[in-house]
């Protein structure tokens, strides 16, 4: 039987012009090893059940790095939704972390955990992250496509041999996390090789059909930042075809281009209305319930425009 353990340790709180916003300190056994596991949530007064944002931490981040989590409290108090910002084993350099089954489970106990203890809209779960939360978050979406509602992936790595290689040849230590998670290089042992398979976004997609997946990236980065817009390009080929939608496939060609020359092809750039964003669009396509967005940045996300398209989906 799940065991779940709630440790009030500390308060965080932050102000704002109205009143004071706390996120709290919990502790949730992990059903898989039985270890505590942190995570901070929030939860409003409610007399219904409310949506629940689950935020994924950054690649060498934890669950208490600051940024992104004051943004996200901001924006669920002012929605009345819950919040949960899970821990999932922490930075990605040890080998129960970067998407391991450990990692995994970490997030899903964190739903679960909220679900028992505060009332939750089950048909309005959310689930975003922006680097190594946007591999999580991708991952996640592949994994256990029945919890959401919508997943918001910025950034993410979505093949971590691809990524591998192209650190270790940009200089970046990256390479030198992924072997620490995963025992060595790729092409090192079968082992090593299934491991990187295993914890890869790429390998489980095909799973998530039907799920709305908004997948994000600037158009610098893997220049200015760490992850090529390939990984998520990549990706958005990979739920293109699970949802029977390949005629909206992008070209291995056009992928290498925006890819290599920080450029979107004439015929491609996007000349719609956009929604509200804090960065220019570029790029977009959307392919049934799938959206991929390039927009004019580096690596980097924007939580408000992520809040705001997953607040328009339910299962």
């Amino acid at each position: 039987m799940r065991q779940t353990l709630l440790l009030l340790t500390c308060v965080f709180v932050f102000a704002s012009s109205t009143q004071a916003q706390e996120l709290v300190d919990v502790s949730i056994i992990s059903s898989l090893d039985q270890t505590k596991q942190p995570s901070l949530s929030y939860a409003p007064e409610a007399d219904k059940p409310v949506p629940l944002l689950v935020l994924l931490h950054t690649w060498s981040g934890n669950y208490k790095q600051k940024g992104h989590i004051e943004v996200a409290l901001k924006e669920c108090e002012a929605r009345g939704w819950a919040l949960i910002h899970p821990n999932f084993r922490g930075p990605n350099w040890t080998p129960d972390a970067c998407g391991s089954a450990l990692a995994v489970q970490d997030t899903v106990d964190a739903v679960n955990w909220m679900k028992q203890h505060h009332k939750i809209d089950d048909k309005r779960i959310y689930l975003t992250g922006v680097s190594g939360g946007g591999h999580m978050s991708m991952l996640m979406a592949g994994k256990h496509p029945e919890i959401w509602a919508g997943v918001s992936a910025w950034v993410g790595i979505s093949d971590l041999t691809a990524w591998h290689i192209e650190t270790k040849k940009a200089g970046r230590n990256y390479s030198q996390h992924i072997e620490k998670a995963v025992g060595g290089a790729p092409g090192s042992s079968k082992e090593i090789d299934q491991q990187l398979n295993q914890r890869s976004p790429l390998t489980y997609l095909h799973r998530a059909k039907g799920l709305p997946i908004d997948l994000n990236a600037g158009i610098h980065d893997g220049h200015t930042g760490s992850v090529p817009i390939s990984h998520t390009l990549r990706a958005f080929n990979h739920l293109v075809k699970t949802n029977g939608q390949t005629n909206q496939s992008i070209s291995e060609q056009n992928i290498q281009s925006m890819t290599n020359t920080r450029m979107v092809p004439n015929d491609l750039k996007f000349d719609a209305e956009a929604e509200e964003r804090q960065h220019p669009i570029l790029f977009r396509r959307q392919a049934g319930p799938v959206r991929v967005t390039i927009f004019e940045g580096g690596h980097e996300g924007d939580l408000p425009a992520a809040i705001r398209w997953l607040a328009k989906q339910k299962r």
